[in-house]
């Protein structure tokens, strides 16, 4: 009995064995039943060797939209450290809203999502506010005001103290008739500082675009904050890309020590950077909400962009018209 069981088990062996064997098909799942009639592709030993020494794709991280900060008729805003594991974001109403007097307001947060408002204004006729903290423990704010750039001084953040004449003026030694000068930004860069700001001249780009005027940005450097050398043009926007608009320049120290120039122009929100006295001609196109990418000119894109690392992570905070100051996320 036990012989003619063992026989009958190698009979069902080699008659499973002689079929053909079923094929596998990599990230497929058949089902029971299915049949495939395909050959699966099979690789060579040459592309098996080159697909095991390409390098593996690095993930590149993009900016994500996060939600609202500030909601209103605000823009323009401008985050400082305070300390103590705080952030004041400084703000300010749009020119829009009756009553506007280049208020300048104030909120709190730990984590940079949960915006809490101070009460009363920090500034009036105080339009784009750059805030920077002194190695002193001061804070200085830079602001365009009636057409040039001028600075006021605070022990705490909060009650400021307007400072004798202008940081900038529309003279420049680019040759440029500037009808104003606007939206600094300014960083402490080994012993002196930075400033960079809008120009504005009072000519319509050649083709048709939503603005009367150019923008471009230029430079200049100040040993003590103060007294500025103006170092001509930083970025040119009279070219195919930007169509003659640069606005709310924002200078950043990045995670490598460089230091990025972010602002943004008709389609959003771009970045160059900063090294030995040059800005690069290379911009790179960092973040838009317009949906579609063929559109140069959405009605409300991102402006205005500031940053922070807050937590280990990167937020960029930029005005929507009318809405409010919104966040993305770098992830």
């Amino acid at each position: 009995m036990r012989k003619i069981i063992f026989l009958a088990i190698i009979f069902v062996l080699i008659i499973g064995c002689s079929g053909k064997p079923e094929k596998s098909f990599v990230g497929e799942t058949i089902e029971e039943g299915a049949v495939r009639t395909e050959e699966p592709i099979k690789a060579t030993p040459e592309e098996i060797k080159e697909n095991s020494e390409k390098e593996p794709v690095e993930h590149v991280p993009v900016w994500k939209n996060a939600g609202v900060a500030i909601s209103g008729k605000y823009a323009d805003a401008d985050i400082v450290d305070v300390g103590g594991g705080k952030y004041r974001m400084y703000y300010s109403e749009e020119p829009e809203v009756p009553g506007f007097r280049g208020q300048v307001y104030s909120a709190l947060s730990g984590d940079g999502i949960n915006w809490n408002k101070e009460d009363g204004e920090r500034m009036d006729g105080a339009t784009f506010p750059s805030v920077i903290k002194l190695p002193d423990g001061a804070y200085r704010m830079y602001f365009q005001n009636n057409g040039v750039i001028k600075s006021a001084i605070s022990s705490d953040g909060l009650s400021w103290k307007a400072e004798s004449g202008a940081r900038i003026g529309t003279s420049n030694s680019a040759g440029l008739k500037l009808s104003s000068v606007l939206a600094p930004t300014v960083i402490k860069s080994g012993n002196g500082y930075i400033l960079v700001y809008a120009g504005a001249i009072n000519e319509k780009y050649p083709e048709k675009v939503p603005n009367n005027e150019i923008h471009l940005f230029l430079w200049a450097t100040s040993a003590d904050g103060l007294d500025f050398k103006e170092m001509g043009i930083a970025l040119d926007s009279r070219n195919d890309e930007f169509k003659g608009w640069l606005d709310g320049a924002e200078f950043t120290q990045w995670d490598d020590g460089s230091l990025r120039l972010y602002f943004w122009s008709y389609k959003g929100i771009y970045h160059t950077t900063y090294k030995n006295g040059l800005f690069s001609r290379d911009a790179v196109f960092d973040y838009t909400t317009n949906g579609n990418p063929l559109n140069q000119f959405p009605e409300n894109p991102p402006g205005d962009p500031t940053l922070a690392k807050i937590s280990g992570k990167w937020l960029m905070y930029y005005g929507q018209h009318t809405k409010g100051i919104y966040y993305a996320s770098l992830g």
